[in-house]
């Protein structure tokens, strides 16, 4: 009778997210490198405010998020220090600190334009966009109320490393520096290791 039920759930009420005042119907679930890239980079922020001691939360993707303007999203993880905006312990109403979006073929539209638009417009402090295909992370920071682009950083195997040149090498950038943290840094090369390897 559960699994009835929730085959019926799935067939009638698919998730969705509210993007400028319209219903904008989610992709349906990732791949398991999706999975573990947003498992990877949990992993490393949660282990620091675990180790430090730090008042914050970090949430996975199909946590209800509703802004001040009506959006309503549910981001692949998000970061938050007030805790106030989760006081119901049911859903996010406020602003995170940070959010992260893990692209895919179906939603990355929305991810580098609207959403974005819409997280800066709110207020997020530090954006993330992951490209999983080029093995990237593009980082922008909220300043004087705009995203700026902090920096584009790459994780590259041994072996593409070796074939460019010494120069292309030192602009590689692998160790985030999170913003809205004192001094957590995170290893791009972990957000994007298969464990299995």
């Amino acid at each position: 009778m559960e699994n009835s039920i929730y085959n019926y759930r799935l067939e009638q009420e698919p998730d969705y997210e509210i993007i400028e005042g319209v219903k904008v119907f989610m992709a349906p679930a990732g791949t398991l490198e999706h999975g573990s890239v947003i498992g990877n980079i949990f992993g490393q922020v949660f282990s620091y405010i675990v180790q430090n001691s730090v008042k914050a939360a970090v949430f996975v993707d199909d946590i209800d998020m509703h802004f001040p303007d009506g959006s309503y999203f549910k981001p692949d993880l998000n970061v938050i220090l007030n805790p106030e905006i989760t006081k119901n312990r049911k859903a996010i109403y406020g602003v995170p600190d940070m959010v992260v979006e893990v692209l895919s073929y179906l939603t990355m539209r929305n991810d580098v334009g609207k959403k974005k638009e819409i997280y800066e417009r709110n207020g997020v402090k530090e954006y993330w966009i992951v490209d999983t295909w080029s093995k990237r992370v593009e980082v922008y920071h909220l300043i004087e109320g705009e995203f700026k682009l902090d920096d584009i950083y790459s994780s590259l195997s041994e072996e593409e490393f070796a074939m460019i040149n010494e120069e292309e090498q030192a602009a590689i950038r692998s160790d985030i520096k999170v913003s809205i943290f004192d001094d957590l840094t995170v290893d791009v090369r972990k957000i994007f290791k298969w464990w299995f390897d």
